[in-house]
């Protein structure tokens, strides 16, 4: 299968960036990756590759050193970056996720102070918008951010974080009164504020070279200067946010399902059995007409989701959409990558085992299959 079967709509630019971000994933993050994800530890080297590329800017304006992307740009580059590793991809999206929020909410001061500096790839930006006891329910959160003169005196703790340990500025989400779910409000906390902890490194079953921690505020304080979104309108902004987000985690869905897929495709022509390759099995080839057809499903679903959010239409029922057929598909191709490998698909020294790992978090984070189906729902019954 071609990478560009549903790119017959992308400009020249795009599909120049797609192929330039190809051989990145392929030359520079794939050769990494196995090694990060042994020993848990985030590649840096290839984070500062990302921004000698300007994918650390990938959601600034231009006027601020940035990328500017549109959706279809976005999407493409984080398909691309998680075919060479899911968790770079991650750490990259929550990093865009952050910029975006400074872009689309900050003042011009704000932006003017932080967002040349993380088109630089430093610092790294951290979303924190769920909590030990609030998922996928973000009006149960108990982190509360109360006024005092000129500053606002943080209290809560949030729950996985990616960047958590590499981050340096945290966009928080926090009630300005802690009864009242309609206060909920945007702030950007700079890590090295006094009161700001960061808990230990959460082991987790894939994902591993992406670190996730808990952030824990204790009396933190912050100019009131720092708050992004008037008093009450933080969710709303979390969701606009999460919205395109959602397209970039259904890409890198895509981008390490094709991974997947073109490692057991390799495989079966190389391995023999029964004195051909296994790629002549009647059971085998039907296998990889399942996963080549949720593959391009998947993709040209994410493509439209994309599309409508370029022409301004809303693109919240077809992101959840792509969202949630692209997690599951991943989950999918994966496991029947490791199949097709046999016994050599459960070893840590093929890749599909990694694949197939990492690939469940894409079901799960930036709102689970089921919030998905809820919001899906919503849209085509209500």
């Amino acid at each position: 299968m071609s990478l560009a079967d549903a790119d017959s709509a992308l400009t020249d630019e795009q599909r120049a960036i797609r192929d330039v971000v190809h051989e990145f994933a392929v030359e520079e993050i794939r050769p990494t990756a196995r090694e990060a994800d042994a020993e848990e530890s985030f590649p840096e080297d290839v984070w500062d590759g990302l921004a000698e590329l300007d994918l650390t800017g990938l959601t600034v304006p231009e006027e601020y050193g940035g990328f500017d992307a549109d959706r279809t740009t976005y999407s493409i580059v984080n398909e691309q970056v998680a075919y060479g590793q899911l968790a770079v991809a991650t750490a990259l999206s929550v990093h865009c996720l952050a910029t975006s929020c400074l872009a689309e909410f900050g003042t011009d001061a704000q932006q003017e102070r932080w967002l040349p500096e993380m088109v630089d790839g430093r610092p790294v930006g951290m979303f924190a918008l769920s909590e030990p006891q609030a998922g996928s329910n973000p009006a149960a959160m108990e982190t509360v951010a109360r006024r005092e003169g000129d500053e606002y005196v943080i209290d809560g703790k949030k729950q996985w974080i990616t960047n958590g340990e590499r981050g340096e500025v945290c966009i928080l989400f926090a009630k300005t009164d802690r009864d009242d779910p309609g206060s909920i409000t945007q702030f950007l906390v700079p890590k090295s504020t006094e009161g700001v902890e960061v808990g230990r490194k959460e082991e987790k079953l894939g994902l591993r070279a992406s670190d996730t921690t808990q952030l824990s505020f204790d009396g933190a304080r912050i100019p009131a200067e720092n708050r992004l979104t008037e008093e009450g309108k933080g969710l709303s902004a979390a969701f606009s946010i999460l919205t395109g987000g959602r397209i970039g985690i259904a890409s890198q869905a895509v981008g390490l399902a094709q991974a997947a897929f073109d490692e057991a495709r390799e495989y079966a022509g190389d391995r023999e059995q029964f004195d051909q390759p296994i790629a002549e099995i009647q059971s085998i080839r039907h296998t990889f007409a399942e996963m080549g057809t949720q593959l391009q499903a998947a993709r040209l679903m994410v493509r439209e989701a994309a599309r409508l959010d370029d022409a301004g239409e809303d693109p919240r029922i077809a992101a959840a959409m792509a969202k949630y057929f692209a997690g599951e598909a991943a989950v999918d191709i994966t496991n029947e990558a490791v199949q097709v490998h046999g016994g050599y698909g459960y070893m840590s020294e093929f890749d599909v085992e990694r694949f197939y790992r990492d690939s469940k978090i894409t079901t799960i984070y930036e709102g689970t299959t089921e919030i998905q189906k809820k919001i899906i729902a919503r849209g085509l019954l209500d």
